[in-house]
């Protein structure tokens, strides 16, 4: 087995397991406080986005690692749009479903990676949005983003063998925006509890 078999390997791992620390503190929880479904929506339209690139660019790992991520981060939208969050919150991820599916239509391969390389960034805008701007951030799993620092990391250092810019750019932007999202909850840990509202 060669290093970014073993990448590879790691990322899809990574990708299975990084959205179900969120996933159940959700269903633990049944409140969902500091939780962003504006990323968690985009980042479920750009997993499977992600699975459609990864069938084009025959790289199979990326399809295994991103479909099952897709499914999660559905389940965790919908989960949280009953535990409090609201639909209002959409601001991202309909504009970016439709940036992506032009992108891929207009530009092809090329097109939709480009666009991909910079989608994990907007789709974690969101979330550290939410993480710097509420006071309470109980309901946000630290689990889930310290496995999606790690997942910046593996799939980077995947992306520098396989020559592919547009995960390099997904790795470098999913480790710098998530380990900012993993200070603010630690951050917040510090404080204490928080009193519990939107």
């Amino acid at each position: 087995m060669n290093i970014p078999s073993i990448l590879g390997t790691i990322g899809t791992v990574l990708g299975l397991v990084r959205a179900v620390p969120q996933l159940a503190r959700l269903l633990r929880a049944r409140e969902a406080f500091g939780v962003s479904v504006d990323t968690t929506g985009t980042s479920t339209i750009v997993s499977i986005s992600w699975v459609v690139y990864g069938i084009l660019t025959n790289q199979p790992y990326v399809c295994l690692s991103t479909a099952p991520t897709a499914i999660i981060f559905g389940i965790i939208t919908f989960i949280a749009l009953r535990f409090g969050r609201s639909t209002r919150e959409f601001k991202v991820a309909p504009v970016w479903g439709m940036v992506l599916l032009l992108a891929g239509l207009l530009g092809g391969i090329a097109g939709l990676g480009l666009i991909l390389s910079i989608s994990v960034l907007i789709s974690n805008l969101p979330q550290l949005w939410v993480a710097y701007r509420e006071g309470n951030l109980d309901d946000l799993s630290l689990g889930t983003w310290v496995l999606c620092t790690c997942d910046g990391l593996v799939w980077g250092s995947y992306a520098l063998f396989m020559h592919d810019t547009s995960i390099l750019f997904y790795g470098l932007f999913q480790f710098a925006t998530s380990a900012a999202i993993v200070t603010l909850k630690l951050a917040h840990r510090s404080k204490g509890p928080a009193e519990k509202s939107f």
